[in-house]
């Protein structure tokens, strides 16, 4: 395709023709990319399928010793969230550690949990990125795949302005059902209201995952926009008095059964409270590293990390232990007794 990249015009002088230079045009690309759609429908998901989503975990992926997925624990794992009640899971997400993935890595995972859970379970694939070309390549990956839905985060580190993060969230919307994700904390850019209601112009917004608090969550609920709370801690206040849809939750790998009566029982500030120390204790250090100690103490996965996280520790893990015994072991998943763990029972994986 050609493109003027300049051009100059001849002007006479007494001395003769000169060129006259004039500022370059620059090239108008078309934008050819179509995406990989498929018109077959079995598999496909409306997004009000994915609107009236309750209680979401946000899953752990669990590993073996030589840093690899320990495929057989993450089954174990998704059977336990879907018999209590779960009725989504997000593949991927920073609490299953997909920063530490490879894009193979993810998108099998993602194809993995849809073979195996895809008919119990709504699988949403954390195919977001910083880089839109990476956050489009993935998208149509994970909804190939069959995914049924795509977590999308703003571009962090690399912030872009307001009207990019729009641009961004244009690229990925057409592919599927989205859910937008607002962690501030963690990217660094806070996804104002304006972005928020233009995007959600788009009939594939199945709402936003929001972390900046509940005056934001009915900022959004009182325009119709379906939010999920992003914070264990303030989920069921945004629930029952700020008009949130339900939780993407963390704290359900651990007491799934509790995390829905939490969205689904109504108003209960009780067992709002008996939750907190546990939910506080998650959250002392950033997730996923109290969900990765607590699961491996349960004995629902194996000890292993894959740096740079490290276990909580000696003391946090036998605070854990009380929190268990607290709240009641049968509330817990897995069928072990839960164990304090000695620092040398744990494997740090820095190449995997």
């Amino acid at each position: 395709m050609a493109s003027v990249i300049g051009c100059f015009s001849l002007k006479s002088t007494h001395r003769g023709v000169l060129p006259k230079w004039r500022s370059p045009r620059a090239a108008v690309v078309p934008n050819f990319h179509l995406p990989m759609r498929s018109n077959e429908v079995k598999n496909r998901t409306n997004v009000d399928d994915i609107k009236s989503l309750r209680l979401i975990t946000a899953i752990k992926t669990p590993y073996l010793p030589d840093g690899r997925f320990d495929l057989e624990a993450y089954d174990a794992l998704v059977h336990m969230q879907i018999e209590d009640g779960v009725e989504g899971v997000i593949v991927g997400g920073t609490t299953g550690e997909g920063q530490l993935m490879s894009w193979d890595e993810h998108i099998m995972l993602i194809g993995h949990t849809v073979n195996c859970f895809g008919s119990s379970v709504k699988v949403i694939g954390n195919t977001g990125s910083n880089s839109t070309r990476e956050a489009i390549h993935a998208t149509e990956q994970g909804f190939a795949v069959g995914m049924h839905a795509a977590l999308h985060i703003n571009p962090y580190y690399g912030k872009t302005s307001l009207e990019g993060l729009v641009s961004h969230f244009d690229s990925v919307l057409p592919m599927g059902p989205t859910i937008v994700y607002n962690v501030p904390s963690r990217t660094g850019q806070d996804i104002p209201p304006r972005v928020v209601h233009t995007v959600a112009q788009s009939t594939n917004l199945a709402g936003i995952k929001e972390c900046v608090g509940n005056d934001r969550v009915e900022q959004y609920t009182s325009n119709g926009i379906v939010v999920w709370s992003g914070n264990d801690d303030e989920c069921h206040d945004s629930r029952w008095d700020y008009g949130a849809t339900g939780v993407i939750s963390v704290t359900s790998n651990l007491v799934p059964r509790l995390m829905r009566e939490l969205m689904f029982g109504g108003k209960n500030p009780t067992l709002n409270a008996k939750l907190l120390p546990l939910i506080q204790w998650l959250f002392c250090e950033p997730n996923p590293i109290g969900v990765n100690t607590a699961l491996a103490q349960l004995g629902v996965v194996r000890p292993v990390f894959r740096l740079p996280y490290v276990p909580l520790p000696l003391a946090k893990r036998v605070e854990f232990v009380n929190i268990v015994k607290e709240l009641g072991r049968e509330n817990f998943v897995g069928e072990k007794d839960v164990r304090v763990l000695d620092d040398e029972d744990f494997v740090l994986i820095g190449r995997y």
